[in-house]
């Protein structure tokens, strides 16, 4: 373990990298021009704190059309809502879906459990209340990329824990589902992957730095220690790069979904490594097509299901 696995340390190391990522000020990724996004933000009240959100309503579809809740990446650290701009425009538009793309509050200033608690409030928020907002909140999926796909799985969790709200899909790339094993102690066949394990270290000990936590089920649900019945939990699609350290975890936990009957397909992205949807276009608008294919199948199911 290095240093950052220190929690004050990686809370230092965080705040100096949320700092950096402010200054940029990245626009969103100029990619997939022929999904131009129709946007408005939204502010969603929570117990945590009010979720900011940008909502993006299809072309041409239904007066009031299904909704997916999207969660983005960023180790539970980084606000990196914009880099799902491209995916939450294309879903709208490929699936006929609005897309709600959240801005959940982050570590070290929030710590877990702070994260999962808002999520699935602004979800329920979701559900309640997309009368007033243009949505059918009774036709609901969630998703995410990363710490976003971690979200999403919990998420899904808690609803099937509280008895709702119903969701068609839980739709989850390259998620992190296991925070009870050292970011070292997950392979990569690169020699340089995405994901170093100095960033895993600072991520983890940031997002949970009480160590007694990391095996709660809604940080690892992957992790031999979460053993119980999902029987009932929303169908999956889960997403895994090749590459990716990540990548045992999210085939450990989709093998998991399979044997409760909730697994719809996992698909694997070949010769690619965490976060590869951001620096190649081609193998992004490949699986982000899948992803939607797989949304608009859930949301939109055909006549009498």
């Amino acid at each position: 373990m290095s240093i950052l696995s220190r929690p004050p340390v990686a809370a230092l190391a965080a705040r100096a990298m949320q700092r950096a990522v402010r200054s940029r000020h990245r626009p969103p990724l100029d990619r997939f021009p022929e999904f131009p996004g129709d946007t408005t933000e939204l502010t969603v009240p929570t117990s945590v704190a009010p979720a900011r959100a940008v909502l993006y309503r299809p072309a041409d579809a239904e007066p009031n059309p299904p909704l997916h809740v999207n969660f983005h990446g960023g180790g539970f650290v980084l606000g990196l809502t914009e880099l799902d701009d491209p995916l939450c425009r294309l879903i709208a538009g490929t699936a006929g879906v609005a897309v709600l793309n959240v801005e959940y509050v982050l570590a070290p200033q929030h710590p877990f459990p702070a994260a999962p608690r808002q999520t699935f409030e602004v979800t329920r928020w979701a559900a309640e209340h997309g009368a007033q907002h243009g949505w059918d909140g009774s036709r609901l999926s969630v998703g995410g990329q990363s710490a976003g796909g971690s979200l999403a799985a919990a998420v899904a969790r808690q609803a099937l824990e509280r008895g709702g709200p119903p969701l068609a899909l839980q739709a989850l790339h390259y998620p992190a589902l296991d925070l009870t094993t050292s970011v070292r102690d997950k392979p990569s066949p690169l020699t340089r992957p995405a994901l170093r394990p100095w960033m895993g270290e600072m991520f983890n000990a940031s997002y949970a730095p009480d160590r007694g936590v990391r095996a709660d089920r809604l940080l690892s649900p992957a992790a031999p220690t979460d053993t119980a019945d999902l029987t009932g939990i929303a169908p999956a699609l889960i997403v895994t790069a090749e590459f990716d350290n990540l990548a045992r975890e999210g085939e450990r936990y989709a093998e998991r979904l399979r044997d409760a009957g909730a697994l719809v397909q996992h698909h694997v992205v070949a010769d690619a490594d965490h976060g590869y949807d951001v620096d190649d276009p081609d193998k992004a608008l490949e699986t982000y097509r899948v992803i939607a294919c797989h949304i608009r199948q859930a949301l939109n199911p055909p006549h009498g299901e």
